[in-house]
């Protein structure tokens, strides 16, 4: 299955009729391992020169330009100051970022989704897309513990 994931972004290139060179197909391959943990250019950048030196960091850049203006693959901001990318997904996805790591869950909730059209239906609106991002701190057991003492 993993095989199958990794050509589909270079199908995708090659279906929209864009140039695949070998650099693009790394870089492709690379951001469809590491979509679900939304990695910004950097990140990929350090993953596709361990593939292929030759790799320049504005080849990076420039190949992601085109992928997102293509549509195949999403920037998201998630408040720390970088850019992060993920393959389009098959299926809708909302995401929770953890303040204190940086960590970015996906997860989907059909209430959330349901309440959305609710919401949009009574201001007159059909919803036709959004994107939902919530922000949060794990619980701290120990220390709300000492803190209600």
């Amino acid at each position: 299955m993993a095989e199958e994931q990794q050509s589909t972004l270079a199908e995708m290139c090659i279906a929209k009729g864009m140039r695949m060179t070998e650099q693009r197909r790394v870089i492709a391959s690379v951001i469809e391992a590491a979509s679900e943990e939304h990695p910004d250019v950097e990140e990929l950048y350090r993953r596709s020169v361990a593939i292929d030196p030759g790799i320049s960091i504005s080849t990076v850049y420039r190949t992601v330009k085109l992928f997102e203006d293509a549509g195949m693959i999403e920037r998201h901001d998630f408040r720390d100051g970088r850019s992060r990318y993920e393959t389009v997904p098959d299926e809708h996805h909302d995401h929770l970022i953890d303040l204190r790591s940086g960590q970015v869950i996906e997860f989907r909730s059909e209430e959330i989704e349901a309440l959305q059209d609710l919401i949009a239906k009574k201001l007159g609106y059909k919803l036709v897309d959004h994107r939902l991002e919530l922000y949060g701190v794990p619980f701290d057991v120990s220390k709300d513990k000492k803190g209600d003492g």
